[in-house]
C-alpha cells in the first residue's frame, strides 16, 4: 500500500482479525456472527467500524443486492509489519535486543522460544552472508 499503515484502535483491529481468518469477502452479518463469539457488539456498531476501516482504506465494499461485502486491502502481515516496526522504534529505540530482553525479563520467553529465536538469528546470518558472497 502506497499511504502509511496507521495503527487501529482494538475495535477495528477485531473487525480487521475476522477478516484475515476467514475467506473474504464477507457481509456484516458474517462478521457479527464471528465476533459475538468473543464479544457482543450491536450490527450497527460493526457498521460504523466498517465505516471507518473502509475510509482509512483497510477494506473495500461491495454490494450485492441490499448487502454489503467486506474484502481487506491490508494484509496481516503487511499491518503486523508495520505494527512491529513502530513498537521497536517508539518503544524500544528501534534496538531488537532491547525488546527481546524485556521479554525475557519479563518471564514471556521459554527456553524453546530462545531456540527458535536462536536457530531463525542463525538462518538470518547464513543468508546475509551468501548475499554478501554472491555480490563478490
Amino acid at each position: 500500500m502506497k499511504n502509511k499503515i496507521i495503527r487501529l484502535p482494538d475495535s477495528e483491529l477485531d473487525i480487521m482479525l475476522v477478516l484475515w481468518h476467514h475467506t473474504p469477502p464477507m457481509s456484516r452479518l458474517e462478521i457479527e456472527t464471528v465476533i459475538n463469539e468473543k464479544k457482543a457488539l450491536a450490527p450497527t456498531t460493526i457498521l460504523s467500524l466498517l465505516s471507518r476501516l473502509e475510509k482509512k482504506q483497510f477494506v473495500s465494499v461491495t454490494k450485492e443486492g441490499k448487502t454489503n461485502y467486506y474484502t481487506p486491502l491490508i494484509s496481516q502481515e503487511e499491518y503486523q509489519n508495520c505494527e512491529s516496526k513502530n513498537v521497536l522504534e517508539r518503544v524500544f529505540g528501534n534496538s531488537l535486543k532491547s525488546f527481546v530482553t524485556s521479554l525475557y525479563r519479563g518471564k514471556e520467553l521459554t527456553q524453546q522460544d530462545v531456540a527458535e529465536l536462536y536457530d531463525y538469528i542463525q538462518e538470518l546470518y547464513e543468508e546475509s552472508d551468501s548475499e554478501k558472497t554472491s555480490r563478490k
